[in-house]
């Protein structure tokens, strides 16, 4: 069975790494490894990794990683670079995945056509959950494709992002470039559009939960409006040196 690594790009998450790190030593089956990629964190995101890396020492094999250069694009290749799976798995540090989360990866990429997968994303906070970003969320993973792509969306292109948990064999991400580097968001998107070369990209049918803390912060209805903003002008070929301005950094 293919072993699956796990890369986690971090930046000033101390509020939300620790238990991130500890669901992920529930797996069952466990990964062969989760690698923090830290891109500089000034707070105490390094010191949180190293305790629960200690304390699940038996349970959990966790490599932290210093990246002299900030951004996820930079920072997810970074980590991939060092991974020994054979599968690489992206995901955020504010978002949790279900235990029996490698068996689903390794079992959707057991389909030679499958080059790509990701989890529905459910966007949760303390007091509420998200159902309407959800469901836009949800919903597209098929409609941007459908719109921008459409030669592509059937021959299996489906757009993923972040929050998804975006996986892939170690091989066609390589083979792919991995993330564009000069990408300052929607990396996760253009990686999308290279491994439809490879296969189709699938959306399985498996929850996981991200953080609201920026839907906290911009309102649903602000953030709403964001999202589809950023999402129309990256469809249409905006740069996103541009769009990077809408989307704020929020920890």
């Amino acid at each position: 069975m293919n072993q699956v690594s796990i890369i986690i790009p971090t930046f000033n998450e101390a509020a939300s790494l620790e238990r991130t790190l500890r669901q992920l030593g529930l797996l069952k089956p466990a990964v062969k490894e989760v690698i923090v990629v830290d891109g500089g964190s000034e707070d105490e995101t390094i010191a949180i990794a190293k305790q629960v890396a200690e304390s699940l020492h038996k349970q959990l094999n966790v490599q932290i990683l210093d990246c002299d250069r900030r951004g996820r694009g930079i920072q997810m290749n970074y980590g991939a670079s060092a991974a020994t799976g054979d599968i690489l798995c992206f995901l955020h540090a504010d978002t949790w995945i279900p235990d029996d989360a490698a068996a689903v990866i390794q079992n959707t990429l057991a389909d030679p056509t499958v080059a790509c997968g990701g989890f529905i994303s459910l966007m949760t906070g303390s007091h509420t959950t998200r159902w309407g970003i959800s469901l836009h969320n949800y919903l597209k993973t098929y409609y941007a494709p459908l719109v921008f792509k459409p030669y592509l969306f059937f021959k299996g292109l489906r757009l993923l992002f972040g929050d998804q948990v975006m996986f892939c064999r170690q091989r066609d991400f390589w083979d792919c470039g991995g993330f564009n580097e000069a990408l300052p968001i929607m990396e996760d998107g253009d990686l999308c559009l290279k491994l439809a070369q490879k296969g189709r990209i699938v959306l399985v049918n498996r929850i996981v939960q991200s953080s609201d803390r920026r839907v906290a912060r911009w309102g649903s209805w602000k953030a709403t409006a964001i999202y589809l903003y950023i999402g129309i002008l990256w469809g249409i070929g905006v740069d996103t040196n541009y769009l990077k301005r809408f989307y704020q950094d929020i920890r």
